[in-house]
Protein backbone atom coordinates (compact mmCIF):
# COMPACT_ATOMS: atom_id res chain seq x y z
CA UNK A 1 0.00 0.00 0.00
CA UNK A 2 1.33 3.39 -1.02
CA UNK A 3 4.79 2.13 -1.97
CA UNK A 4 5.63 5.52 -3.42
CA UNK A 5 5.18 7.01 0.08
CA UNK A 6 7.24 4.39 1.92
CA UNK A 7 9.56 6.95 3.53
CA UNK A 8 6.72 9.16 4.72
CA UNK A 9 4.90 6.15 6.16
CA UNK A 10 8.01 5.06 8.04
CA UNK A 11 8.38 8.56 9.44
CA UNK A 12 4.73 8.80 10.46
CA UNK A 13 4.83 5.38 12.12
CA UNK A 14 7.69 6.59 14.32
CA UNK A 15 6.11 9.95 15.11
CA UNK A 16 2.44 9.15 15.56
CA UNK A 17 1.07 6.24 17.57
CA UNK A 18 -2.44 6.70 16.15
CA UNK A 19 -1.12 6.57 12.59
CA UNK A 20 0.78 3.39 13.40
CA UNK A 21 -2.34 1.85 14.91
CA UNK A 22 -4.45 2.72 11.84
CA UNK A 23 -1.75 1.46 9.47
CA UNK A 24 -1.36 -1.81 11.40
CA UNK A 25 -5.13 -2.35 11.58
CA UNK A 26 -5.34 -1.85 7.80
CA UNK A 27 -2.70 -4.53 7.26
CA UNK A 28 -4.41 -6.88 9.71
CA UNK A 29 -7.72 -6.48 7.89
CA UNK A 30 -5.98 -7.11 4.59
CA UNK A 31 -4.68 -10.44 5.89
CA UNK A 32 -8.07 -11.33 7.39
CA UNK A 33 -9.71 -10.72 4.02
CA UNK A 34 -7.17 -12.90 2.22
CA UNK A 35 -7.76 -15.68 4.75
CA UNK A 36 -11.54 -15.38 4.50
CA UNK A 37 -11.42 -15.49 0.71
CA UNK A 38 -9.22 -18.59 0.79
CA UNK A 39 -11.76 -20.30 3.04
CA UNK A 40 -14.74 -19.20 0.94
CA UNK A 41 -16.24 -17.31 3.86
CA UNK A 42 -19.49 -15.39 3.77
CA UNK A 43 -19.31 -12.67 1.11
CA UNK A 44 -21.16 -10.17 3.31
CA UNK A 45 -18.50 -10.53 6.00
CA UNK A 46 -15.74 -10.10 3.42
CA UNK A 47 -17.40 -7.03 1.92
CA UNK A 48 -17.87 -5.46 5.37
CA UNK A 49 -14.18 -5.96 6.12
CA UNK A 50 -13.23 -4.51 2.74
CA UNK A 51 -15.27 -1.39 3.53
CA UNK A 52 -13.55 -1.06 6.91
CA UNK A 53 -10.18 -1.51 5.24
CA UNK A 54 -10.99 1.16 2.67
CA UNK A 55 -11.90 3.63 5.43
CA UNK A 56 -8.55 2.95 7.09
CA UNK A 57 -6.76 3.36 3.77
CA UNK A 58 -8.43 6.74 3.31
CA UNK A 59 -7.29 7.74 6.80
CA UNK A 60 -3.71 6.66 6.06
CA UNK A 61 -3.77 8.64 2.83
CA UNK A 62 -5.09 11.71 4.66
CA UNK A 63 -2.14 11.50 7.04
CA UNK A 64 0.26 11.28 4.09
CA UNK A 65 -1.28 14.30 2.36
CA UNK A 66 -1.18 16.31 5.59
CA UNK A 67 2.46 15.34 6.19
CA UNK A 68 3.44 16.33 2.65
CA UNK A 69 1.65 19.65 2.96
CA UNK A 70 3.22 20.45 6.34
CA UNK A 71 6.69 19.56 5.05
CA UNK A 72 6.32 21.21 1.64
CA UNK A 73 6.92 17.95 -0.22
Amino acid sequence: MFNEHRDIIAELKQQDAHFQSVFDKHNELDQEIVDLEKNFADQFEIEAKKKDKLKLKDEVYSYIVKYKKENNL
